[in-house]
């Protein structure tokens, strides 16, 4: 756990209650506590490679609280999350000789110096918050999900962020939001680190991620966005965006837009800098001398068609520039790209997406908490040396949840992933169960 900031500031924050408020209307009455359990089983085969396989089952408990904001014109309030993650199968031992399966080094648990995972480990983190109005601060963990940054919850643990953020709602049809982000905690792990992207060397890291963007709602169907974010000596990046939902005399339209403009900043815009470690995956051709320099413009568009149950889906990405798509890459993060797959991120140096999609939601005839879709992604046009690359995945999902009844909160899924193409070939299948409990 973050001890400076998600407990040193979140404690800071707190301390200016008044005695007497903290059990005012609103804090208590408006709380809400959680108990979820999570199993998680995950195997996962390069047939490309002498790898073994990943094949590992884990127990998952997760509190979280969620309190209300005392009274007054400053209100007042603190989240609190507790994790714990617990080995049911490890899946053997990584680095022995011959073993046909092993732990991945950044899959669902830490692993010993002896190679095998940890028998559990657990979190503890507080988020403090005030309000004014409608508009709220919170210093501590956070789990964004913003066209720049998207926290990731595919494993046992969900990734989190430590830092501060502002969100404001005080004008109609307006969201803005602005934040400052120092470390991250890994899915598999209990540790904070500071934050990099894909491509970076030498252990060089930065505690210093700048965010801040507007989401304004021109008219009841329109949603205009833009974003910018800063990693500090890496790279600044803008993002603008539309999403436009249209009701059709049968069915329905969604259209979403996309488009990231990315570029070098402070040590990344430098050779000296890059040389030092500050720099992106990516391809600049031989005797470049730009090497590892961001320099990236992604675009993407997404049109889903819905009637009843059906969602059909069919979209197209495009990266250009040198570097590859940047974003906060540590321990398999996720992207904000509509080609952010199971395995794959479709988010290399000079690729272009095809994306098709269906989804059925059996609500549609009778049987709530039953949904499915599959998803397929096509990838080119990925520059490297000699020739150009490709890729592509196919994902498919079952979800089911209990929709009522003393069973409710009760929920399966699995996850089932193919991916071929001249970087590897993977086999992902993962099966979860959760449950979720209402405490207050």
């Amino acid at each position: 756990m973050n001890k400076r900031l998600s407990g040193g500031l979140t404690l800071s924050c707190l301390s200016l209650l008044p005695l007497g408020q903290v059990d005012a209307a609103g804090f208590i009455e408006d709380s809400k506590a959680t108990l979820g359990f999570r199993t998680f089983y995950m195997n996962q085969d390069d047939r490309n490679s002498d790898r073994p396989r990943i094949d590992e089952t884990g127990q998952a408990f997760l509190f979280e609280f969620k309190s209300g904001f005392t009274e007054g014109f400053v209100g007042f309030g603190l989240d609190v999350i507790a994790q714990e993650g617990v080995r049911l199968d490890g899946g053997g031992r990584a680095g022995k000789a011959g073993a046909e399966r092993a732990p991945g080094s950044g899959s669902m648990f830490p692993l010993k110096s002896n190679g095998k995972s940890q028998e559990d480990y657990g979190r503890l983190n507080a988020t403090g918050k005030m309000r004014i109005s409608k508009t709220i601060a919170e210093v501590g963990v956070l789990r964004p999900t913003l066209p720049i940054l998207k926290s990731n919850d595919g494993r046992l643990l969900p990734q989190l962020f430590h830092g501060a953020q502002v969100t404001s709602k005080e004008l109609d049809n307006l969201t803005l939001v602005g934040g400052r982000l120092e470390h991250s905690t890994e899915r598999n792990s209990t540790d904070n680190q500071a934050l990099f992207i894909g491509g970076a060397a030498n252990n060089q890291r930065s505690n210093e991620f700048y965010y801040g963007g507007v989401d304004y709602k021109a008219t009841k169907a329109l949603t205009l966005q833009y974003y910018y974010s800063n990693l500090d000596d890496f790279y600044e990046q803008h993002f603008f965006g539309l999403v436009h939902n249209w009701a059709l005399p049968v069915g329905a339209l969604k259209s979403d837009l996309r488009y990231w403009t990315s570029n070098s900043d402070g040590a990344n815009g430098s050779s000296s800098g890059r040389a030092e470690g500050y720099r992106s995956s990516g391809y600049w051709g031989s005797g470049s001398s730009h090497v590892g320099e961001v320099d990236n413009d992604t675009l993407s568009a997404m049109f889903t068609y819905t009637l009843g149950g059906h969602a059909l889906g069919a979209g197209y990405q495009k990266v250009t520039g040198h570097s590859d798509f940047p974003y906060l890459n540590m321990g398999g993060a996720s992207t904000p790209l509509i080609t952010d797959a199971i395995n794959e991120k479709f988010a290399r140096a000079g690729e272009q997406t095809w994306v098709g999609s269906y989804s059925y939601n059996f609500a549609a005839i009778g049987v709530p908490g039953l949904s499915t879709s599959l998803l397929y992604f096509s990838g080119d046009g990925i520059n490297a040396k000699g020739h150009d690359q490709e890729e592509w995945e196919r994902d498919f999902r079952v979800d089911y949840a209990v929709p009522s009844g003393p069973l409710k909160g009760l929920g399966v899924s699995w996850r089932n992933a193919m991916s071929r193409g001249d970087f590897r070939e993977r086999d992902d299948n993962r099966l979860y169960l959760t449950y979720s409990l209402s405490l207050l």
